[in-house]
Formats: C-alpha cells, sequence, structure tokens
C-alpha cells in the first residue's frame, strides 16, 4: 500500500516549462481542477497580462470563462483578487494555479473522479490526480491517501475509493483526455506574487500582505457586535476582540517573549518515521458539540465525500453515556471548568498605585488622575472607578477598572495581555472548537530546504455548537475546508515550530470562530494569526515554499501568542 508522496509533489523544476493547472474552490472548502480546454485558456490570458515576470505585471482585466466553454458563460476569473466571480448570483468563488512536471499526471491528460451519489462524476483536486497515477504507475493497487490528509484508500483492482472510518464505497475512474497547457517558468525565487487576500493573511500573519494587529486584543476574537455606550466608537474587524475608541493600532508585539536559541532537537535523526507522530483530540475541553440532524452514519471528512448522506461535511455524533441527554446546545453552553473571578485575575498582575503618575490610561484615553472612562458600563464591588495599578513585569499604568472591562470583553480564561506592549500574564488560551491534529513525516523535500524530509500537519475540525466563549452562543458553526494540510521542514528549526505549534493547538490559539475574509461566511472556523503553510510548491501566493523568513517569522507570531521554548521546558 502507497502510504507518502512521491517526489514530484515537491513541485521542484529543473526543466524551464511546467503544466499549469486551474482550480477553484466550493462551498465546502473542495478545490476542483477545470477543464483543460478552460485551463488553457485561462494560463493564455495569465501569461499574457503577468508580462516578464511571473505573479507581477499588469493584471487588471477580468478573464471571461464564457469564451473557452459556453456553459461557463456566467462566471470570470478576477486576477487581481485570485477569485472566480458568477456574474448573475454574485457568488465568489477562491481560484488558485499549480504547477506540475510535464510528465505528470495531468500534462499527459489524465484525471482520476469519484461517482456523486446522483451518479455524475467529478474530478479529485490535481495533486491527487498527479498522486494516484504515480502510484498505480508503481504498482500499488491500494493507495492510501493519508499522507495527504484525507481519511480513504484508493482501491485500483476494484476502481473503488473506501472510507476507513465507515468502510462506504464509492466508484472512480482514470479519464484520458487533452493534456493540460505547458507554461514557462520565469518565477524569481520566493514570494514575488499577487497580494493574497485569504484569511491566513488578513488575520495577521507574519508572512503575507498582512493587516495591523489591535493594539487592544486580548484574544483573537471574530467579528461580532460588542455593546458600547453613547459617545463611543466600535471598530469591528476580524481580530478585534477590544475596540473602546478608533485609535491608531500599535505594530507588533514590542516585548513579546525572547526566544532561546538553544536548539535542544539537535540530535533527533532527520526521518521522523511514517506513522503518525501526534494526535491530539482536545476532550479536556468538555463533550464534543454537533450541530442538529448530523449524521451518524459516516466518518467523513470535509473534503471528500463518502457515505450515502446529504452532506458531505456530517461528522458521527458520540454515543451517549448517560440515560438524559442534554441537547447538544446545553451542553455546548454549559462551557468548561469553573473561571476565575475577573476581579482577582486583575489583582493577580498588578500593583495598585496610591499616586497617579501624569500619564493616560490609553484604554479610555483618559487622564489616570480622574474616574475611569468605563466606570459608567462596568460594575465591581471590589475595583473602584478611580483605582489605578502598574501591570507587574512590564509596569504599564491603567485604571483597574479599564482593565477589568478588558478582560471581561475577552476570553476570560484567566490571563491578561498589556494592551500596550502585549506582554502576557498567565497561560493565554483561545476559542478554538475541540477537532484533531495529526502529523506524518515523508522523506520529500519542500522548496528551499532540500537537505531534509517534510513534516505533514493535518488539522480536522467538525462542525458544531458554538459555546459561551464563541460570537454566538448556542448557533451552530461551520468548519469548511478540512482536514487542513500544513507543511513544515524536517529538520530541527521545523521540529522545534511543530512542538510549539502543539502547544499552541492544547490552548486552543490555532483557530477561532469567526468571520471568512475570503468567503464572508459568518459562524465558521477561520485561522487565527498563526500563520500556516498549506502549500508545497511555489510560493505564489504566500502559502507555500521557499519562503527562507517563514520558521523565523511564526516563532514570533507563536511567542506574540505566549507560546516560547520555556513552555516546551513545562511539559
Amino acid at each position: 500500500m502507497a502510504m507518502a508522496p512521491s517526489s514530484s509533489l515537491t513541485r521542484v523544476y529543473t526543466s524551464p516549462v511546467a503544466v499549469a493547472v486551474w482550480e477553484w474552490q466550493d462551498g465546502l472548502g473542495i478545490w476542483h481542477p477545470y477543464s483543460a480546454t478552460v485551463c488553457n485558456f485561462i494560463e493564455q490570458q495569465f501569461v499574457q497580462q503577468k508580462g516578464q515576470r511571473f505573479g507581477l505585471g499588469s493584471l487588471a482585466h477580468s478573464i471571461p470563462l464564457g469564451q473557452a466553454d459556453p456553459s461557463l458563460a456566467p462566471y470570470i476569473i478576477d486576477l487581481p483578487n485570485w477569485t472566480q466571480f458568477r456574474q448573475d448570483t454574485g457568488t465568489m468563488r477562491a481560484v488558485r494555479r499549480h504547477l506540475f512536471a510535464q510528465h505528470s499526471a495531468l500534462g499527459r491528460g489524465i484525471v482520476w473522479e469519484w461517482m456523486n451519489d446522483d451518479g455524475s462524476w467529478t474530478a479529485y483536486e490535481a495533486s491527487i490526480c498527479d498522486y494516484l497515477e504515480q502510484q498505480v504507475a508503481r504498482g500499488n493497487q491500494l493507495v492510501d491517501l493519508a499522507p495527504l490528509g484525507y481519511n480513504y484508500v484508493i482501491n485500483y483492482a476494484t476502481h473503488t475509493q473506501i472510507n476507513k472510518t465507515s468502510s462506504f464505497c464509492r466508484s472512480v475512474r482514470r479519464q484520458a483526455g487533452p493534456p493540460y497547457p505547458v507554461t514557462s517558468i520565469i518565477a524569481p525565487p520566493g514570494h514575488m506574487g499577487v497580494a493574497c487576500s485569504c484569511h491566513q493573511c488578513l488575520s495577521g500573519g507574519g508572512t503575507g500582505p498582512v493587516s495591523a494587529r489591535y493594539r487592544h486584543s486580548m484574544t483573537s476574537l471574530p467579528a461580532y457586535p460588542v455593546p458600547q455606550p453613547p459617545q463611543r466608537t466600535a471598530v469591528f474587524g476580524t481580530h478585534q476582540a477590544f475596540a473602546p475608541y478608533n485609535k491608531p493600532s500599535l505594530s507588533g508585539a514590542r516585548s513579546a517573549p525572547r526566544l532561546n536559541t538553544t536548539n535542544p532537537w539537535g540530535g533527533l535523526p532527520a526521518s521522523l518515521g511514517n506513522q503518525p507522530l501526534y494526535c491530539s483530540s482536545l476532550s479536556h475541553l468538555g463533550p464534543q458539540h454537533h450541530p442538529p440532524g448530523s449524521s451518524t452514519a459516516s466518518g467523513a471528512s470535509a473534503s471528500f465525500p463518502s457515505g450515502p448522506v446529504s452532506n458531505p461535511g456530517s461528522i458521527p455524533a458520540t454515543v451517549p453515556v448517560q440515560m438524559t441527554k442534554p441537547s447538544r446546545v446545553q451542553q455546548a453552553l454549559a462551557g468548561g471548568p469553573p473561571k476565575p473571578e475577573p476581579e482577582q485575575v486583575i489583582r493577580n498582575y498588578t500593583e495598585e498605585l496610591k499616586t497617579a503618575p501624569d500619564e493616560d490610561c490609553i484604554i479610555c484615553m483618559e487622564k489616570l488622575s480622574v474616574a475611569s472612562g468605563y466606570s459608567d458600563v462596568t460594575n465591581s464591588k471590589t475595583i473602584g472607578p478611580v483605582a489605578m495599578g502598574r501591570l507587574t513585569k512590564c509596569s504599564h499604568a491603567f485604571h483597574l477598572l479599564c482593565l477589568l472591562a478588558m478582560y471581561c470583553n475577552g476570553n476570560k480564561d484567566g490571563s491578561l495581555q498589556c494592551p500596550s506592549c502585549k506582554t502576557i500574564y498567565g497561560e493565554k488560551t483561545g476559542t478554538q472548537p475541540r477537532g484533531k491534529m495529526e502529523v506524518f513525516s515523508f522523506q520529500v523535500s519542500l522548496p528551499g530546504h532540500e537537505d531534509c524530509g517534510t513534516i505533514l500537519i493535518v488539522y480536522n475540525i467538525p462542525h458544531g455548537i458554538q459555546g459561551p466563549e464563541h460570537p454566538n452562543p448556542g448557533k451552530p458553526f461551520t468548519a469548511r475546508g478540512f482536514p487542513r494540510q500544513c507543511y513544515l521542514p524536517d529538520n530541527a528549526q521545523g521540529r522545534k515550530v511543530l512542538e510549539l505549534l502543539k502547544v499552541a493547538w492544547k490552548r486552543r490559539l490555532i483557530f477561532t470562530v469567526g468571520t471568512s475574509s475570503t468567503t464572508g461566511e459568518t459562524d465558521t472556523v477561520v485561522w487565527n494569526e498563526i500563520h500556516h503553510k498549506t502549500e508545497m510548491d511555489r510560493n505564489v501566493t504566500g502559502h507555500g515554499y521557499p519562503d527562507p523568513n517563514y520558521l523565523q517569522n511564526v516563532l514570533a507570531e507563536l511567542a506574540a501568542q505566549g507560546v516560547t521554548e520555556d513552555c516546551l521546558e513545562l511539559q
């Protein structure tokens, strides 16, 4: 049985030409390749508009797909935004461009497809087609898609796709048609492509065209209305959890914890094996909450269909262990363990001042010598409106009532983050829904890291019910595009990042529930300010390799969330 991607998945090209495949993403996060004819037309238009530099130049024009296929007349591709736009409905879908070797499956016009419930056929995404073709060419009759993040085995002898959890089978077939277009590779190294507008980049990741992080954010919460008294302007953004005034943001965390440069992984072998190295299910966060009507018949992921269910993203519900089971909404709203009293949290990390310094409180923008600007909306039995204090580590001073208002507007997890310098007090946690993190490694190099193998991280979060820490407690949330695959080089620094990502996962910091920057969908699982590389091949969008600064940038992003090497010493 095939267990790991072949070397061609790295998309490292020695030839000056490659095969270009364009794909669009549906509402479930599944990527679909356009036909060879349509891809050829898109690529011709793209090459004409990009000039002599890959991904740069004038990309001001749209590409009308109806000129290549009359059935696609309503659709145009908006190159500057990398989206497919349907003119009659306004629906927008993400698009992407992948490069493959000339001898790849799609370069020879070979596409693998699976059968829908209605008997129609749908093509696998381009990288899966190429992988399947490679494995079959090697004589593998059973191809396990687990290394690519999918819970399926393809049986070439019976031409079936088998769900490893439910054992449900679908028919698959191999189709030969016109080859996909060959294009010249003239890309400079590194991220030189069009600015990406995906949620990772817009949410404040460190390696793409990002927006500034809001300085008052205690935790990266999604956008939702926060009650504000008159004469205060609420600022709503994708990751603005606390915005008492429309003030300019501070850039970066000026006193983020320093990283230890000692390398405790130096003695580890280059290969970590082909089996899952790490599988974490956040069972300590309370019961799994599924939306009403979830199927119990399928173990499907959100990326491939499986089982005779109407919703491919359905997730099996947990079996009740008590005679009288509360509703899923009641379970979600029950929350986790008791949280500390907010006033006590403020007292734990501050020293009260008896004399007011001649400074402004940057939370309410009032002088520290006068009452807190939040005294009219924040009630406390133990903290008065004129009480002042300094944070014990960084010594920044605030009204204690302002700190209390900021804390109560966040996750209320017992931690506090200075709104001025971002120093974290306590252990910061997030609002990530329950799910699974798995890790694989295989002997394939990433561009820019040819001296080592690759670490594959697979995140999987099912749909569920929002808890009290989420924007709309009791309402369902969606989880599009899962399982999500991310890549790290299997070297010392990549393994260090992996260990810190495990800590961030356990602390619920990788994802959150909010509004998608790419689709505009609300109440959905989105990335949460820790940038991930979701592509192995050329770094056109900023989500692939090579990127010589990525590992250092993600270490800084983890440190800004309070996840440093010191956390590993405590494990």
